[in-house]
């Protein structure tokens, strides 16, 4: 018996893209022949499927027992909160200075949780991520995960990494990728976005202050309730390098805006820290307005329903938008900076920009998300719905039915993070919605930023996981029952 039951496993460990249920010789000739046609190898659903996450099976079908296993042990490890504080800790420490602690991390990092959540160190390896998402009925928002760019050097080197990627998307099967996304701080160097930030507070403040280099057409970037603690005196105006320096940062974004367009792939601008936003906004929305035409939404703001100030910004940027005859498209988010935000404010002396409670949170993204649902379906636009919520996923499917707003509509999408909510992934797709996994890639050291801040600022989030692991348990034992007998 033991013998069989180890045979059994290795047989389940090998197994390809497959259910467990077929014989393993058939299903690893159906799985090469899968993965050489650029065809998913789920069965569509049928047009009035719902919402399911009760299926493991069904919603795991295409997953590899062997990445369910290694997903199941990661998620399960990411839910100890001491584990994910430890390995912070040691990741910002004076270990990481040394030579061989440094490598042993890194090391670890990298067949952990570096290839949990990242799709590979480059765009060919990131590629066959995408492949292998498509195969199962999913598509990809690409993010060359840089963070931070110090100087134009850096900067123009990172904008050479994103027109690459834009390239190499074209060459993946067709819709495979949703996205390019685009942090402004990778192109823009972060001091010279927190100075005109400043300086288009102090304007709101006092419409009378003159800014001379502020001559792009842009869509409302404040409202009554946005803040602006981050500003309290009045700022030196940019020097003429500042300027010329502002000046270089747009033109970066507008060579993406441009390869963007011609690939015909849509571009996502990617929502930071509050106290640049105001900059990032001002180069979003002015790139939109030059290249969002017809009913073609290439350039894609982001919206942060965690700020309390989200929902009137986003009614006075789509109104302006409706105006101008802009087709504006939005990824709704709920926000990835709230211990920083909460920490910047408290030092201050000022409230947090922060809503007071989740529930506060989950009604400002729901109302949000009901508000570009109703957009959508009535005109131009597109909209992301970027949400690990299950009961935001089952409102936002409710609406999008209640609309007639069709399955595999281009214009709405649904999406999560690489590596986390598969069960809702999988869920939405099988109910029929466009879903997207956001998949950032880079080399090891340079995406620890980006592994840091999802840790730190995602660390309720992963130990609450507990849908997902759950359903993997079930799965695996499900695919050893039906190995052994």
């Amino acid at each position: 018996m033991a013998n069989r039951v180890l045979r059994s496993l290795r047989n389940l460990i090998t197994r390809p893209l497959t259910s467990s249920t077929s014989p393993s010789s058939a299903s690893s000739s159906a799985a090469v022949d899968h993965i050489a046609k650029p065809e998913p190898t789920f069965q569509k659903p049928p047009a009035s499927a719902p919402l399911r996450l009760d299926d493991a099976e069904k919603l795991f079908s295409c997953v590899p027992t062997s990445k369910l296993l290694r997903a199941s042990a990661i998620l399960h490890a990411a839910a100890i909160e001491p584990m994910v504080d430890f390995g912070t800790w040691v990741m910002r420490s004076n270990l990481m200075h040394v030579g061989v602690t440094r490598g042993a991390v890194l090391g670890a990092l990298r067949h952990t949780f570096y290839e949990h959540f990242c799709a590979g160190e480059d765009a060919a390896a990131a590629g066959e991520s995408v492949r292998c998402l498509h195969l199962c009925g999913l598509r990809s928002m690409l993010d060359y995960a840089v963070e931070y760019a110090g100087d134009n050097d850096s900067s123009d080197r990172n904008l050479e990494a994103f027109l690459h990627t834009v390239e190499s998307a074209t060459s993946l099967p067709p819709s495979s990728v949703s996205c390019l996304v685009v942090k402004i701080t990778a192109i823009c160097p972060m001091k010279l976005l927190e100075r005109v930030s400043d300086l288009l507070r102090w304007e709101y403040k006092d419409p009378c202050f003159n800014l001379p280099w502020k001559k792009l057409e842009t869509l409302p970037i404040f409202s009554g309730s946005t803040p602006t603690y981050h500003t309290l005196k009045k700022p030196e105006p940019l020097t003429p390098e500042e300027e010329n320096d502002l000046v270089l940062g747009h033109q970066r974004l507008l060579k993406i805006c441009q390869k963007c367009l011609e690939a015909n792939i849509p571009l996502t601008v990617d929502a930071e820290y509050s106290s640049i936003q105001p900059a990032i906004d001002y180069f979003t929305y002015s790139s939109a307005i030059m290249y969002n035409k017809d009913d073609n939404p290439i350039v894609h703001g982001t919206i942060q329903a965690y700020l309390k100030d989200a929902k009137e910004r986003l009614l006075l940027a789509s109104m302006a938008a409706d105006k101008k005859g802009i087709p504006m498209g939005f990824k709704l988010v709920r926000g990835a900076y709230m211990s920083s935000e909460r920490k910047l404010a408290s030092s201050l002396g000022f409230e947090s920009p922060i809503h007071n409670s989740i529930q506060d949170t989950h009604v400002c993204y729901n109302d949000c998300a009901s508000f570009l649902l109703e957009k959508i379906s009535n005109g131009p636009g597109a909209l992301v719905l970027a949400t690990h919520n299950v009961e935001s996923g089952r409102i936002a499917v409710a609406k999008a039915n209640d609309l007639g707003i069709g399955k595999l509509n281009q214009r709405l999408q649904f999406a999560q993070l690489y590596g986390m909510a598969d069960a809702l992934s999988f869920g939405l797709r099988n109910a029929g919605f466009q879903v997207s996994k956001y998949m950032p890639f880079g080399p090891v050291e340079m995406v620890m930023p980006y592994l840091l801040r999802r840790a730190e600022e995602n660390r309720g989030l992963l130990s609450a996981s507990t849908l997902d692991r759950q359903l993997m348990r079930k799965e695996l034992k499900r695919r050893l029952m039906a190995a052994v007998f």
